[in-house]
Parts: C-alpha cells; structure tokens; sequence
C-alpha cells in the first residue's frame, strides 16, 4: 500500500511513524485497523467529540439526503449555525465567514488585515503553522522549509514558561518585530498566534500573558489574529476558545479542525467594522464554504459539545491527565517539563539543556508500536503532544500514562 500511495500520490505527502498504520474504522477515543486492533487516539483533535459520533453523523447523513448547495443562495441552516457559532463570542465578534478548511479561514483573515490596515508585514512565532496555501506557508516555520524569506514576515522566539515575566517577555519580541519592519519601510497588518502555540512546543501559562503581546501589536498598527484552529472548540477547557483564558477580543478569529468533527468545515468571525471595510473594496465566494451539509455538521458538534459538557469534562480529565504525567518526572529524569491546558498537553523531554528531539521520536513510534497514538512538536521535535478527542476519560489518561511510563522504562 505505501508504495501504491507513493507512485499515486507522489513524495510531498508524508506518513505518521517509522511503521505506518492503516486504519478503517473509528469509535470515540478508539481507532481500529485492518487486522481489528484497536489504538488509543490521544492526538487526533479533528474528531473533536470523538470519532464516528452518532448525532454527528446523523446530521450530515440527513441534510446530504435533502439538499446541499453554497451560500450564493438563501438556506437556514447556514443562518441557524452561524447564530449559533457567533453566540460563544464575545459580543464585539459580530460576523462570520465560512471557508473548507482553517488554512482558507487564516488566508481570509490575511485578506481582510491588508486590506484594512494598508500594510502587508506579519509576525508569527518561530516554529508556527498556520496552513498550506502559498500566503500562510510563509507563515509556517514548522512544515520545515527555509525560515521565510518574504520581506514582509518576522519571526518571534515561542512564550517559554517565565511567571510573571512571560508575557512582558514576549510582548517585548513583539514590539521589537515591529520595530524592526518599521525601520524596513513595511506597514504592519497582523500578529497571527496559534492561542496554545501548538507546534512551538504547546504553551498556554500564565493565562493572561498574551494581551500584553496584543497589546503592543494593535499599538503598531497591526490587527491580532486568534487562530483557534487547534486550541479552539473547549480543548482548552475554559471556555469554546483558547483566546478567551487571555482575557482579550481578538480582531479576527480562525477556525476549523474539530468544528465538524471530521467534516471540512472552517471559519473567520470578525469585528463587524473590519468586514464592513473589506466588503466596501473586495467579495468573498467560497464554493463549498458554508453549504448545508458543513452547517449541519457544525451544529451538531455544538450539540454534542454542550449536551455531553465536554468543555468541562476536557477540564477535569486534563487536569488528572497533567497530575499523572507529572508524577512520572520522579521516576524519569528526561521529564522536563509538563504544560497546558484541559486536553491539550505538552510534555518535554530534555537531557538538562539539551533536547532529547531522539529519545522523543523513538518513544512516539514504541507507543504506536503498543497501540497508543501521539504526536511531538516543538522547534527541536522534543515535545510529546498529546491532544485525544474531547470524550477522552480517566481510564484513557491511565492507559496512556502507564504505557508511555513502560515505554520510557524498556526504551532506557
């Protein structure tokens, strides 16, 4: 099959661990593959309220039997849901936007900060993502291409752990980015942030520490842009958003991954100002962006989120889960640090100051070898990530702890 896949779908493509898996089939926090083994997803956010939810999947089933066609006409699901999405806003967030996918969402919203700020320069963090199209890849550090080039891009060390220094410390890199576009002739348009700065390593305290950064952004002349895109839909558990433990209102907000659970289904919401704007000198049309059946998907992901409270339950799992793993830097000096917030954890592996990005690699591929599905991140590769559907449980966290503390033991 891979060399099928190879000759089919060409070499830019890339596969998860050292031994693929092939999967076909999906159930909550469970994953199966062709021979009926069953894994434990502890990373795959997109199946945000787990995989193959049966609400979910009726509501696509049954729209997809009716009608699905694109917003250019009137439907009321498209209007049901987006009164629903704009609802877990703050008040100042008055519009949205649907696209396919977060990378359409994040073009977006790079389209409308242009065009309303007059400037073109971004600051990102150093090992970002933020999409794939030519405009964001720019502006993902972390899909392992060159440090972007275009003269417009300035790149900003990730919010390491620091107290109560963390956020004067990065709003100091901000301010200095700024500066240093100024000093260049470039008008600032965004500060684009992944709100837990998922592939810089995950880093979510102290909360509050992002407005300063925001702060200092918006002084420059620049608009902030919440990419909600891995941190939003109550992964964090305080709250639907990431944004909302920084005590902030984004300008622009970007959205996709788990808002239909599976389906391709993303967003921009906005300040009403800022569409008005960009509606007086441009349109928008997405072909698929907003049909019924996307609509329909989200709607249900929002049911199911608040029927089953999983904004609460990502909360307490993640706060047990955080308690074990932390637990096992007694027994394992490579622990070096455990972080985050509700299901979305990060946990860094060091040899005193040098990152252990081998030991790292070798322990994600023995939990898949053992039926336990992680991921690593950060800018040396060095950090366990770990962000399970939200439906995972106590019995999960046990599971996953215990398996990577036997792991960690046989793999020395």
């Amino acid at each position: 099959m891979m060399a099928r896949r190879d000759r089919l779908l060409g070499p830019a493509y890339r596969l998860f661990y050292e031994e693929p898996v092939q999967f076909v089939l999906g159930e909550g926090v469970w994953l199966f593959d062709s021979a009926g083994d069953r894994y434990l997803d502890a990373y795959n956010n997109v199946a945000c309220v787990g995989h193959s939810h049966p609400h979910v999947v009726e509501a696509i089933a049954r729209q997809a039997a009716v009608l699905n066609t694109h917003t250019r006409y009137l439907h009321e699901t498209i209007l049901d849901y987006a009164e629903r999405l704009l609802a877990t806003f703050p008040a100042e967030i008055g519009h949205v936007m649907f696209t396919c996918t977060g990378s359409e969402a994040n073009d977006l919203a790079l389209r409308v900060a242009r065009t309303c700020t007059g400037g073109t320069g971004v600051v990102v963090t150093e090992t970002a993502y933020h999409g794939v199209t030519i405009a964001l890849a720019e502006l993902s550090p972390s899909l392992g291409l060159p440090d972007p080039t275009a003269p417009h891009v300035r790149l900003v060390p990730a919010p390491r752990p620091a107290g109560d220094k963390t956020g004067e410390i990065f709003a100091g890199h901000i301010r200095a980015a700024f500066e240093d576009m100024a000093r260049s002739g470039i008008r600032p348009a965004a500060l684009l942030v992944d709100t837990i700065f998922s592939s810089d390593g995950v880093f979510a305290d102290p909360p509050g520490f992002l407005a300063a950064a925001v702060d200092t952004a918006r002084a420059a002349g620049a608009l902030f842009i919440a990419d909600e895109v891995q941190p939003g839909f109550g992964r964090c558990g305080e709250g639907l958003w990431g944004f909302a433990r920084h005590n902030l209102v984004p300008d622009m907000v970007t959205m996709g991954k788990p808002m239909g659970n599976g389906h391709p289904v993303a967003a921009m919401a906005a300040r009403p100002a800022l569409l008005k704007e960009f509606g007086a000198r441009s349109r928008y049309f997405n072909t698929f962006g907003g049909n019924p059946v996307s609509a329909a998907a989200g709607i249900a992901v929002l049911d199911v989120i608040a029927q089953e409270g999983l904004i609460g339950h990502a909360k307490r799992t993640g706060t047990y889960l955080r308690a074990r793993l932390s637990a096992l830097r007694s027994r394992h000096s490579l622990i070096a640090d455990v972080r985050g917030s509700g299901l979305f954890i990060g946990v860094e592996l060091r040899h005193d100051d040098t990152p252990a990005t081998r030991e790292t690699t070798q322990l994600v591929n023995t939990l898949r070898e053992r039926r336990v599905l992680i991921s690593a991140a950060g800018p040396h590769g060095n950090v366990l990530k770990i962000r399970p559907p939200l439906v995972f449980g106590t019995e999960h966290a046990d599971l996953l702890v215990d398996t990577l503390d036997q792991a960690m033991c046989d793999d020395g």
